[in-house]
């Protein structure tokens, strides 16, 4: 079946598509003036009806208008450890490089909400060079996380100048992106895209995905072409009610992670971004969880489950304790 032709960037694109209702449209339309709306046709085409697991991740929601007290605007804390622009520095032995904001599409629990400019919030060349300059400047930092944003939305000839430069630091010894354009945008995985990603220095790819719905027939090919430009995967997650939480679906969001050579990593509690109520999952019911899966699944399938902890302390393992 041929993919839908356009990115959907408005709730009235959506009404249009059939994913939201005619009464919804006044409420979604006044919330993508603080939230961006963005369905790729990948996106789009891995959507059964607007509450299915994919669905509920990326249509909007009047929900999403609504705070609680406990929600902050920067649930990770990021800011007080950003040294200069594009640059978080928590730990002392790697750090992220955030060169954009942009992503292909715009999920419902991601905290990093913010609207982005025509430039899709990418670091000018000025900010770059100082961000890439504060990392030869740090020895003690050994591993570049590449995020953002989406690093892969970058094109080819940035990222690999970015890569590049990072690759030829003597300190540098591992580098990291996190990404969803494996399995929401396969199209950008090009022989140009691949090129840039070879290097001699270990890159690994962290491939984001909730849903075993979200693997389409293109993020197959994609995610080989990938593996055989020598780059290791990685899965991340994020446990979400109505998504993922329940034993059938998170079982096989990991054993599709392992089908395209994906090796499940972090599962992460939900952060407390403003408007994410919806997809708050108990902790007692996610340790439930995760103890009936042990014997279900192959050691290779398990991830950590951790939740970022206060102030910018880092990501705290949550067990289950056996």
């Amino acid at each position: 079946m041929a993919l839908p032709q356009k990115t959907l960037r408005d709730a009235t694109s959506l009404l249009e598509a059939g994913l939201i209702t005619a009464e919804a449209l006044p409420a979604l339309s006044a919330l993508q003036s603080r939230y961006a709306v963005a369905l790729t046709p990948e996106v789009q085409a891995r959507i059964t009806a607007p509450e299915d697991p994919v669905g509920r991740q990326y249509i909007p929601h009047a929900d999403e208008a609504l705070s609680q007290p406990h929600e902050l605007a920067d649930p990770t804390a990021d800011a007080p450890f950003t040294p200069i622009k594009g640059v978080v520095h928590r730990y002392p032995d790697r750090a992220l490089l955030k060169p954009l904001l942009a992503c292909p599409v715009y999920c419902r629990f991601c905290f990093r909400r913010e609207h982005v400019g025509p430039d899709g919030g990418l670091l000018n060349e000025a900010e770059l060079e100082a961000a890439l300059g504060w990392f030869a400047a740090h020895p003690a930092v050994g591993e570049v996380i590449l995020t953002g944003g989406d690093p892969l939305m970058l094109s080819p000839r940035r990222l690999a100048h970015i890569l590049g430069r990072l690759a030829a630091l003597p300190h540098i010894h591992t580098l990291r992106i996190h990404s969803r354009v494996p399995v929401a945008e396969p199209s950008r995985i090009t022989p140009e895209l691949l090129a840039a990603l070879r290097l001699e220095t270990p890159l690994y790819l962290c491939v984001h995905a909730n849903h075993a719905q979200e693997f389409g027939p293109a993020a197959g090919p994609a995610l080989r072409a990938l593996h055989g430009a020598g780059l290791v995967l990685l899965g991340q997650s994020v446990l979400l009610a109505g998504v993922n939480d329940s034993l059938a679906a998170l079982e096989g969001l990991l054993r599709t992670m392992l089908a395209h050579r994906i090796k499940p990593y972090y599962l992460h509690a939900l952060d407390a971004a403003p408007g994410t109520a919806r997809f708050a999952v108990p902790d007692a019911r996610a340790l439930e969880l995760l103890r009936s899966l042990r014997g279900r699944v192959s050691g290779l399938a398990w991830p950590v489950f951790v939740r970022e902890t206060a102030g910018g302390a880092g990501k705290r393992p949550l067990g289950p304790a056996w």
